[in-house]
């Protein structure tokens, strides 16, 4: 299990399969009952070189100095926020999903439009306002690490409604990608984040 603290608040990144009262299953990052196995992320994850290198030349590496900035501003760690937005675009600041999703971190234009982000296509906007949005969701979840994740994908909305990670198997596969890549990262050393 991985365990990252960020001044006051602590985020575990392990991943568990519980069973609820109604015999539901669940994806979540803390134990919450009696009835939880540890679920192993498959560590068959490919990775790419040059994360967080101080080169912002091309590639990824051309957004590491936003990243870093931006995850400093809101207190949240830049390794996952590079994971989210190599799940969300791989990298493509142009990229528009079926949905209508934009860029980077693929706002919505509501959410863009909510968080005064005024074009989705550049990328510190981007990742300013999909970060500061993010931040809100760890907030709004305790720092649950599994329902902010599903949160972004499947919209606060749901996700409190249901009490949990909504069953949709888009959102899981979601929550699956992004935590593999950001244990790639985390486990690492050549990728820690330099100044």
């Amino acid at each position: 299990m991985v365990l990252l603290v960020f001044g006051t608040h602590t985020l575990q990144a392990g991943m568990y399969l519980c069973r609820d009262e109604s015999g539901a299953m669940n994806f979540t990052n803390v134990r919450n009952g009696s009835d939880c196995k540890e679920y192993e992320l498959d560590k068959k994850v490919s990775s790419w070189p040059g994360m967080f290198s101080n080169d912002n030349g091309s590639g990824p590496a051309r957004y590491d100095k936003t990243i870093r900035r931006v995850a400093a501003r809101y207190n949240v760690d830049p390794l996952l926020i590079k994971a989210i937005i190599h799940t969300e675009s791989d990298f493509d600041h142009k990229a528009i999903s079926r949905s209508g999703a934009e860029g980077l971190m693929q706002l919505m234009p509501g959410t863009a439009r909510d968080l005064q982000v005024s074009n989705s296509f550049n990328p510190q906007e981007n990742i300013d306002g999909g970060t500061r949005y993010f931040r809100g969701l760890l907030d709004q979840f305790n720092n649950d690490l599994v329902l902010s994740l599903a949160a972004y994908n499947a919209g606060p909305g749901l996700v409190s409604r249901t009490g949990g990670v909504p069953q949709i198997p888009e959102t899981l596969r979601y929550i699956k990608k992004v935590l593999k890549q950001y244990k790639v990262y985390k486990s690492s050393s050549k990728y820690l984040v330099s100044g």
